[in-house]
């Protein structure tokens, strides 16, 4: 079910998320599944788990002796049924919070399962056994060196530590996966990540084998047998947890059947067409759960999503502290202008996860002579249809269907990236426009197609950028892309359009707006040929980590003071976003 395209990491409770590593090559799958197979089994007779072994050794189910009348028979199975449980709760919780600051798109998590018990807290097991109360570790001297230590030093022929099995002992006996695991439901709906899980075993009667390993003696009044009543509530609360991973994180669960070929090809068909729709509420700040629901009237369409949300308070939302701004406060509501400004430009970042066949990116705006125009670029996908160049050719659509601009341009032996003008021949008005790309390589014996809608605003306003890559891959020239996911070893160039003459200041900021100072953004006006008037800014990428950035270009009248924002004038402000790869 993986396709060519698709990028794919492999995690186990044993991993920490920030070691995964996506990769398409179905190969890594195999390597990491041939490696952790063992995860994949219940009640393993030989374990390969040290930690278990030393349960095992600390609490081998002898039961009550002439000595101590304590019983500790079934402690080190629930141990080790509660650490594996705790072990994958603990790691699913990681990878949501990892795959939070990742990307912004949608992100589909295959669990693969036989589900969780989702244990509580037991206080039987913190009881006393070998007729010691665990107080936690004894500070002693360590024979072998005659150091302090809290560590148990084990005799001649015992290799068991038992402090480090009480510790264990009193922190499994409070966990509570339960809410643990709402937790992770909530981290991950704010991640955006949808849980597929999948219980490979099928159609399942029984949860537990016909006869369950032990450890030592079985415990007084039980049998190696589970009773069927028993065993059923265990299968129902594995396959609970299990639909309620994915029903409340918009997934889909693939429980309780053998055509496991079937559960999967809906998984695709759920990830490979959708449209994810949000907005901004406008009820009160309340502090309680609003209910939403969705409908809508075309029929076929499949809706889901979530329940509701859990709105903030005001003294949520207000800054404390001396001198911060009041809600109501112009510095208040400009921060909250530009935090929104900051989303929607880090928003189609999110369409850069893979490599299309063609992206293009267009920006609107008026030559010197107060005409207007649209710059379009397009840039195709690798490969051989590219090698010996192609054409593309532009068109400008009004909201009638009226075509009042055409361009059309050679693209070059190996190039990939090429710009358009769209300068309509009549004077059009300001308003909402359609731009139509088509570009067919020289090896290709179809053409690929591409459109978007870009705004013409009033004069002197602009809307969008351009983007150019110098780099080792562009032979150190500046190139037009449409692809903004840059390198490290690259230099980027964006230009904006415009009318006045006004100085132009640049800087660069993270994806929460902080300035990053250090890093010198070089600003500057030109005007080319055409009668286009365009502000640029231009930065080398190296100092840079992978992540997402936005570059600020503020314009205002020269006042001589070299800096913008001076009292008294007129300021505008572009910002565009870009994301640096490893």
């Amino acid at each position: 079910m993986i396709g060519e395209d698709d990028l794919v990491g492999v995690m186990t409770p044993e991993m920490s998320a920030g070691g995964i590593t996506f990769a398409r090559r179905t190969t890594t799958v195999e390597g990491m599944l041939s490696r952790y197979w063992y995860w994949g089994e219940r009640d393993r007779l030989n374990s390969k788990d040290p930690e278990e072994d030393q349960y095992r050794a600390c609490y081998p189910g002898r039961g009550p002796t002439p000595i101590c009348p304590d019983d500790d028979r079934g402690v080190a199975d629930e141990m080790i049924e509660r650490r594996k449980e705790k072990q994958t709760i603990d790691a699913l919780e990681d990878l949501v919070g990892y795959l939070r600051g990742v990307r912004e798109e949608r992100k589909a998590i295959l669990a693969i399962s036989d589900g969780w018990r989702l244990l509580g807290p037991n206080p039987a097991l913190a009881r006393r056994l070998n007729c010691t109360i665990p107080t936690g570790p004894d500070v002693r001297i360590d024979p072998r060196g005659g150091k302090l230590t809290t560590k148990g030093v084990p005799s001649a022929g015992n290799t068991t530590n038992p402090d480090i099995c009480d510790r264990d002992r009193m922190t499994l006996a409070h966990i509570d996966d339960g809410q643990q695991f709402r937790r992770i439901l909530d981290e991950a709906n704010r991640a955006n990540a949808s849980f597929y899980p999948i219980d490979p075993r099928g159609l399942v009667v029984f949860d537990t084998s016909l006869a369950d390993h032990t450890t030592g003696r079985p415990v007084p009044g039980s049998t190696t047998i589970t009773p069927p009543s028993v065993d059923n509530a265990m299968l129902t609360s594995r396959l609970n947890s299990l639909r309620t991973l994915a029903e409340a994180t918009d997934g889909l669960a693939i429980v309780d059947s053998n055509n496991l070929d079937a559960g999967l090809k809906r998984v695709v068909s759920d990830l490979s067409s959708y449209y994810l729709l949000g907005y901004y509420s406008t009820g009160k700040l309340d502090g309680k759960f609003h209910s939403i629901s969705v409908r809508v009237k075309r029929p076929g369409v499949q809706v889901r999503a979530r329940r509701g949300f859990l709105a903030a308070t005001p003294a949520e939302l207000t800054t404390t502290g001396r001198g911060a701004p009041s809600p109501t406060s112009p510095a208040a509501s400009a921060t909250a202008e530009h935090a929104r400004a900051l989303e929607m430009v880090l928003a189609p970042l999110s369409g850069y996860g893979r490599d299309l066949p063609l992206r293009l990116l267009a920006a609107a705006g008026w030559k010197v002579d107060g005409t207007p125009a649209v710059w379009v670029v397009a840039e195709a996908g690798r490969g051989e249809d590219w090698m010996g160049g192609g054409e593309a050719s532009a068109m400008l659509v009004d909201g009638s269907g009226t075509t009042v601009a055409t361009s059309r341009v050679a693209i070059d032996p190996g190039a990939r990236g090429v710009r358009l003008t769209l300068a309509p021949s009549a004077e059009v008005p300001p308003g909402e426009y359609d731009v139509r790309l088509r570009v067919k390589g020289a090896g290709s014996a179809i053409a690929t197609t591409d459109a978007t809608r870009i705004a013409l605003a009033a004069a002197p306003n602009a809307t969008g950028a351009v983007f150019l890559r110098r780099g080792p891959t562009t032979g150190n020239k500046d190139v037009p892309t449409a692809d903004l996911r840059f390198r490290r070893s690259d230099q980027l160039k964006v230009e904006t359009p415009a009318l006045s003459a006004d100085q132009v200041f640049a800087r660069l900021l993270d994806r929460t707006g902080k300035p990053l100072s250090a890093i010198p953004v070089t600003a500057a006006t030109r005007i080319d040929p055409d009668g286009s008037r365009w502000q640029t800014a231009q930065l080398s990428l190296v100092p840079l980590g992978a992540g997402d950035y936005v570059i600020e270009l503020t314009t205002a009248p020269d006042d001589g003071s070299g800096r913008p924002g001076q009292a008294g004038t007129e300021q505008r402000r572009t910002l565009v976003a870009f994301r640096v790869v490893p």
